[in-house]
This record gives structure tokens, sequence and C-alpha cells, in this order.
């Protein structure tokens, strides 16, 4: 479930992981910045929920709470709280809840910029 027209209030400070809240046996998405040249946001997910994704472009992936799987082209690699990794563009992805878990994910279209 994505929370529509949320966009953040700009010039004020916000505590990472206060930004979205967890549902149970779900997956939240709360859209940060969504300009033309990429888009930032925040998800929560519920623990052994799924979320795939298949992107054009790259994607920076934060987690900020908790810990995910993150499956890359058949490679499985653990990301915690407080790192991160780049999902390269067109790959086949998807990320497992090992337990909820909280995440940025950031993707800039540099050089794509017509595209929405």
């Amino acid at each position: 479930m994505e929370i529509k027209g949320t966009e953040l209030e700009k010039c004020k400070v916000y505590i990472t992981a206060n930004v979205i809240d967890y549902l149970p046996d779900s997956i939240i998405t709360r859209t940060i910045l969504n300009k033309n040249s990429g888009n930032v946001k925040v998800t929560a997910i519920d623990s052994s929920k799924v979320l795939k994704e298949v992107s054009p472009f790259d994607s920076l992936i934060q987690i900020i709470e908790g810990k995910a799987e993150i499956v890359i082209d058949e490679l499985s690699i653990l990301v915690e709280a407080g790192q991160f990794i780049i999902v390269p563009a067109h790959s086949h992805n998807f990320i497992r809840a090992t337990e909820r878990f909280k995440m940025f994910s950031t993707v800039i279209k540099s050089g794509y910029e017509d595209v929405v």
C-alpha cells in the first residue's frame, strides 16, 4: 500500500525511523520526494513479506531499521540497519523481510530527465 500525496514538508527535521509505521502483514510505502529526475521513498515491510521490483534505473536501498535479504539476479545479500546496497538497473531482484524492517530507496534518473 502506498501513502499518496504525502511528500514531507521541506526545511523541517525528521526522525528517520518515525517517518513511517509498520502495518501487520503489509508493505507500506511513503514518498518523501518525487521529481522527474528521481524519487526517494521510505518503506516499512512486515516480517515474511516480499517486495519484487524491476527498475530501468539503479536504486540505492538503505536499511534504517531491522534487516532484509536482498536478492539481485539470484545473488542473496543480507543488509542490516545502517547499511546500503546499490541495485543495478534492469536486474531481477526482490527484497525479503527476514524480520520487519524499514528502508529508504533512492532512484536518480540521470540522463533520463524526460522519463516520468
